[in-house]
């Protein structure tokens, strides 16, 4: 392998099971996607690695596509830093494609809307193979009542309610795109898009209107709870176990593919 003096920037594209891991960010004396992910990009480069990721995510949680880019001097294909990577990587995290993009891309920067997707187990029974990979809820949901309640929630607003108290951004104001409930045998799917979210958005939204799905609130309380801004008036948060970073929008003059669909339905059982 060789390497050359010119700094190229390449965006790659991963994804990973979070259940072991202490969220994607490194920290000192737990485990992070980003440590893994910087470690194996670092082997097939043979130089220390910085990687940037579009979508930070919370212990637990899983990324279906997420984007990170790093800099390098280092002359590979774009199939040998894939394949390179995924030799050095741990089973539960795959890098998915790699690409060179211009200099001015950034992962988190450049993003246009990122999708998240929240998944219930919705049964009687307890599951095994989801039992990490889907929120359990044994009582009889109403996902069209769920559906029906969040709708309130597109449009730009101050999402303070559905905000974690640690949350750092200086503004709670975000634009949200779309979101959508939907049964799929004994899976009920949340999937909601946005400019950007606050800490914990997606997981204190999916825990307010699954008290909705219960028949606990009815679903007018989430425009309440909106309204409010009060973290105090919406719900809990979800498990972290069922959240999923599915996917990352950019211009399209980047080029840059978006998660396989397949695999998506394949994770939401649809």
């Amino acid at each position: 392998m060789s390497a050359g003096g010119v700094t190229r920037r390449i965006a790659v594209g991963i994804e990973y099971d979070g259940a072991r891991y202490a969220g994607w960010q490194r920290q000192a004396e737990v485990g992070s996607v980003q440590a893994e992910v910087e470690k194996a990009l670092g082997a097939v480069a043979d130089h220390a690695i910085a990687a940037t990721c579009g979508g930070r995510t919370d212990a637990g949680v899983h990324a279906l596509g997420q984007v990170v880019h790093f800099d390098t001097t280092a002359v590979r294909s774009m199939r040998g830093w894939a394949l390179g990577a995924n030799t050095h990587l741990p089973p539960d995290i795959a890098v998915l494609w790699a690409a060179e993009v211009p200099h001015e891309f950034h992962a988190r920067y450049s993003a246009l809307a990122r999708t998240y997707r929240y998944l219930i187990q919705n049964r009687g029974v307890r599951p095994a193979l989801a039992r990490q990979r889907a929120c359990w809820i044994h009582q009889p949901l109403d996902a069209a009542a769920m559906h029906e309640a969040a709708q309130c929630l597109p449009g730009e607003h101050d999402f303070s309610a559905f905000r974690a108290a640690e949350c750092q951004s200086r503004s709670a104001v975000r634009r949200l795109d779309r979101i959508s409930v939907v049964r799929s045998g004994d899976c009920v799917v949340i999937e909601v898009a946005a400019n950007a979210f606050l800490h914990h958005m997606v997981r204190n939204i999916a825990g307010t209107l699954i008290a909705v799905g219960l028949g606990e609130r009815p679903p007018r309380w989430v425009a309440d709870a909106l309204a409010s801004r009060d973290r105090r008036q919406a719900g809990i948060t979800a498990p972290a176990g069922g959240l999923y970073f599915l996917r990352i929008e950019y211009p399209r003059h980047f080029g840059l593919p978006v998660a396989p669909p397949g695999a998506s339905a394949m994770i939401a059982g649809a």
